[in-house]
């Protein structure tokens, strides 16, 4: 079939050592581990006014907007989607906590966007992708593994908030809990058996046990696509002019570019992405792909849309082409109807595949001197600070500040980007304004 030939060459197999079933898998895979937000983040948006059958619709649509471009347009195997943290800032901060209605945060959210268009158009963000010290790339990538396992852990309830230890040790007999162990468990077996589809065969497995032994609840409730019309168009753009939009903006901005960038990095190392120079082809297709969703999202009626950390997971199933971000697209479109269905998979089934993928991406650590105070510690940092903090721009705020700092410290400003001394300048003053 010369048009199946076609697109193979387009999202090129054969330089990536893939096919269809792989990145299908792939797809699925990515998609089972981040379904949740179909449900996490309306339920977040809704307590701002927002109607929740709305809030629903925009973001399937803009996930799948987002994940289909990125596969289609800029063929990396990245999934998007309304980010987590953002959208509680939006929420609690902007709207709960300012008093801004729901309609000019969502201007914010569009002035964001079309800003990482700007940036992204005349270079910016690729110079400040450039600029990240080669030697914690390897960090980025580890602590953006630890902050996935810690996810994982936390929606298991094999770790919970402790008031005397910060955390410690959830009740392993407690349903879900016990549910969650018994996903990792079957998910690690399938691994050790080196079967491709592990993770996928793992959720799903564990989703039908839940089910069957009533841990998992299914509760249907119907979402159209007509249901978008309460938040699409809705967002007020001269409010958000009028209110002072430039702390929000800035914070919106600042947060999404530098999420992504360590998004970016970490499933960029573990996919093999970067070429022999450690660039990573078409980045501006990627960039552009990440600014055009968040454009998208806030016309529809959701917040910031990010690249997410959960494409590890297919990534670890396998993927590198677009086809993954493809199918992990088609399926956001599919989960506008059949909600209900996303829905039954509990976090005990997720969680599991989270903790797995956390795992693998350790294998970066090796690239990392140790022995190099000037290295090491802002990598220790960078990889420590991201799941501690969860943020993965908080981890790249203290590894660029270190860097710089033990740099000059030492005397070698010269070895330093004039663009790291710019941005440590920024990070600093975000811990001194805009930092909680």
């Amino acid at each position: 079939m010369p048009f199946v030939r076609r697109l193979e060459l387009y999202f090129e197999f054969k330089a990536l050592g893939t096919n269809w079933r792989t990145e299908i898998l792939a797809g699925f895979t990515t998609f089972m581990t981040m379904a949740y937000i179909v449900f996490v983040n309306p339920a977040i948006l809704h307590e701002t006014g927002m109607p929740l059958a709305a809030v629903t619709a925009a973001t399937c649509i803009s996930a799948a907007a987002g994940s289909l471009l990125m596969g289609a347009f800029a063929r990396y195997p990245i999934a998007l989607a309304p980010g987590m943290g953002l959208n509680a800032y939006f929420t609690y901060v902007v709207v709960k906590g300012m008093g801004i209605p729901w309609q000019a945060a969502l201007g914010a959210v569009f002035i964001s966007g079309v800003m990482f268009l700007f940036l992204t158009l005349i270079g910016a963000r690729q110079l400040i992708l450039a600029a990240i010290p080669q030697q914690l790339y390897a960090a980025v990538a580890a602590g953006v593994g630890l902050f996935i396992a810690l996810i994982g852990f936390r929606n298991s309830g094999i770790i919970v908030p402790s008031p005397t230890t910060t955390v410690t040790l959830g009740n392993l007999r407690e349903p879900g809990t016990a549910l969650a162990v018994f996903g990792l468990l079957l998910i690690a077996a399938l691994l050790a058996w080196r079967v491709r589809a592990a993770m996928l065969i793992g959720i799903l497995a564990t989703t039908v046990f839940g089910l069957v032994t009533g841990v998992a609840h299914w509760a249907p409730q119907a979402y159209r696509l007509s249901d978008l019309s309460a938040t699409a168009g809705k967002l007020d753009i001269a409010a958000t002019l009028r209110l002072g939009f430039l702390e929000i903006v800035f914070v919106f901005l600042f947060i999404d570019l530098f999420d992504n960038i360590g998004t970016l990095v970490a499933v960029g190392k573990r996919a093999g992405l970067f070429d022999e120079a450690r660039r990573i082809p078409r980045v501006n297709r990627i960039l552009l792909s990440d600014a055009v969703a968040t454009i998208v999202g806030s016309l529809t009626g959701t917040s910031t849309v990010v690249s997410y950390i959960e494409s590890a997971a297919g990534v670890a199933a396998g993927g590198r082409s677009g086809v993954t971000a493809i199918t992990t697209g088609l399926l956001f479109v599919a989960a506008l109807f059949i909600a209900p269905v996303v829905g039954a998979i509990p976090n005990a089934a997720t969680a599991p595949a989270l903790i797995v993928v956390g795992s693998l991406m350790m294998a970066v650590l090796t690239e990392i001197d140790w022995h190099d105070p000037e290295v090491a510690i802002p990598a220790f940092l960078t990889m420590l600070t991201i799941p501690l903090t969860f943020s993965i721009a908080n981890g790249l705020a203290f590894g660029f500040t270190a860097f710089t700092l033990l740099k000059l410290l030492r005397g070698k400003f010269r070895e330093v980007n004039w663009l790291v001394y710019l941005l440590t300048a920024l990070f600093l003053a975000r811990f001194v304004y805009v930092a909680p």
